[in-house]
């Protein structure tokens, strides 16, 4: 069922390609600044009207990652009040954890800064009675350690293998979590959607064994962004051109929003790297 979410963004005031830290950055294919803002307003608009709550982190002239809001921190509905930040990979990208840290410390949080590398929601993914945590690209397995010495949940690592999908949340996303996961009391067996391939074979052993009723997603529909969606629980919103994957959405009873944000692709980035969950 659906249930209402907040969500933090960032306004895609600067931004831009002004270098290449992943496959999908090109900085000799301009970006449409006009066609990227109103598509990043169509989301939000969408999110308002399917009852949920956002809030905004004002954009920094000179981050033009900022708007990638997924990537700043972590927080759990289980632990209140705590958020784990972030520590970018990139040196271009530094800054903008002091930035968002500013927002969660003013909202009444307790913010952890890692001394390892983690990149927030993009490598970290609450499912059900676990912590998923992606590594390979970014997020280092010492931030791994250190998320769940944080909040004291298990925290599962999988390896990424494809640079194509460098963050945990291009190649996976939970589509509903277990009943009673907010107070602690669920099950853990959350339904998530993943494409195999992005996976080193240890990693997708792992998937397998504690979600065997997942939705497994084409290399086409993960290229498209399929997998850096968003769910409520009842409404998937999720990149149009992931056909395959709506398909098999709907087949399952949820409800696909398609959201266009392919100028976002143009820096790696689509639904979900736009959107902070703050539980």
């Amino acid at each position: 069922m659906a249930r209402p979410r907040r969500y933090l963004v960032c306004e895609p005031r600067h931004f831009a390609v002004h270098y290449a830290i992943n496959p999908w950055m090109d900085k000799d294919a301009p970006v449409d600044t006009a066609r990227a803002a109103r598509q990043w307003q169509a989301l939000i608009r969408t999110y308002l009207d399917h009852g949920h709550q956002v809030d905004s982190v004002p954009p920094v002239a000179g981050l033009p990652d900022m708007v990638f809001a997924a990537n700043s921190a972590l927080t759990l509905a289980d632990r209140p009040r705590k958020a784990f930040g972030a520590l970018f990979h990139a040196p271009q990208r530094r800054p903008e954890a002091g930035e968002y840290a500013t927002w969660f410390k003013a909202a009444g949080y307790d913010v952890y800064q890692p001394e390892a590398v983690c990149e927030g929601e993009g490598d970290l993914v609450p499912a059900g009675r676990y912590l998923l945590a992606g590594t390979g690209f970014r997020t280092t397995r010492e931030a791994h350690a250190e998320v769940q010495e944080f909040f004291g949940v298990p925290t599962i690592g999988l390896r990424l293998v494809d640079p194509y999908f460098y963050h945990l949340d291009t190649a996976l996303f939970v589509v509903d979590d277990a009943p009673g996961d907010d107070t602690g009391n669920g099950t853990g067996e959350a339904t998530i959607a993943y494409y195999p391939e992005a996976f080193s074979s240890g990693s997708r052993e792992v998937l397998r064994r504690l979600f065997p009723d997942a939705l497994l997603a084409t290399r086409d529909d993960a290229l498209a962004f399929g997998l850096n969606s968003v769910s409520d629980g009842r409404h998937v919103f999720i990149s149009p051109t992931a056909t395959g994957l709506i398909a098999q959405l709907t087949a399952r009873g949820y409800l696909p929003v398609p959201v266009d944000l392919s100028e976002f692709h143009k820096a790696g980035g689509g639904i979900k790297c736009c959107t902070q969950e703050i539980r």
